[in-house]
């Protein structure tokens, strides 16, 4: 038997490591969660944390199949002004 403990599958990303899994700067993830367009998270402790299967989720919400696909929403752009 070895010694060596088993991993950790992560089930929670802070903002900086959720930012990489949806390819976007922290920063616009953090503009999305004060608008309130992002993505659905939890406060632990006072720590961001998000679940994979919800950034998955929101993910999904601009998924097409053709620049003609309405699909099932959009994910707003974060512009000045704009929300």
């Amino acid at each position: 038997m070895s010694d060596r403990p088993t991993p950790v599958v992560a089930r929670y990303l802070r903002t900086p490591e959720a930012a990489v899994h949806l390819s976007l700067s922290a920063a616009t993830l953090e503009k999305h969660r004060c608008y309130g367009t992002g993505p659905r998270y939890h406060k632990l402790g006072g720590r961001v944390v998000y679940a994979i299967a919800d950034l998955d989720a929101w993910a999904a919400i601009g998924r097409k199949t053709s620049t003609s696909d309405p699909g099932v929403g959009d994910i707003s752009p974060l512009r000045p002004g704009r929300r």
